[in-house]
C-alpha cells in the first residue's frame, strides 16, 4: 500500500483512548513535514498588502524550506521586477508571519506551456 512521504520512519504507540481532534491536528502541525506549508498559505492570503496589487497578479509564494522563500513568476519581465524588489519582498513577507522565516527570496519563471 502506498505511504504518504514522511511516514516511514513513524513509531507512534496506538492507544484505544479517545483522543481529541485538535490535540491531534496540534501535534501533527508541529511536525516539519506538515507545518512548512503553512506559512506559504499565510503569505498567499497576504501577497497583495507584500507585494502591491499588480505584482501580486503576476507572481505567488511557491515555497519556503529553510529561510528560502521561491516565488514564481509569470514571465521574464515580471520575474526581472520580482528580483529587482527581492530584499522589499522579504521583509515585508517577515513582517506579515511575524519573525524572521525569510532569509533568501528567489524568483522562478514559471513556463505556461
Amino acid at each position: 500500500m502506498p505511504r504518504a512521504k514522511g511516514w516511514r520512519e513513524r513509531r507512534d504507540e496506538r492507544s484505544a483512548d479517545a483522543v481529541r481532534l485538535g490535540d491531534i491536528v496540534e501535534g501533527l502541525m508541529r511536525e516539519e513535514v506538515f507545518s512548512r506549508g503553512i506559512p506559504v498559505a499565510e503569505l498567499a492570503s497576504k501577497w497583495h498588502q507584500i507585494v502591491g496589487d499588480r505584482l501580486a497578479a503576476e507572481t505567488a509564494p511557491a515555497s519556503l524550506e529553510s529561510g528560502l522563500l521561491t516565488v514564481w513568476a509569470t514571465n521574464g519581465p515580471w520575474g526581472a521586477q520580482a528580483r529587482f524588489l527581492h530584499e522589499q519582498i522579504r521583509l515585508k513577507a517577515n513582517q506579515a508571519l511575524g519573525g524572521d522565516v525569510i532569509e533568501t527570496v528567489r524568483v522562478v519563471v514559471r513556463n505556461s506551456r
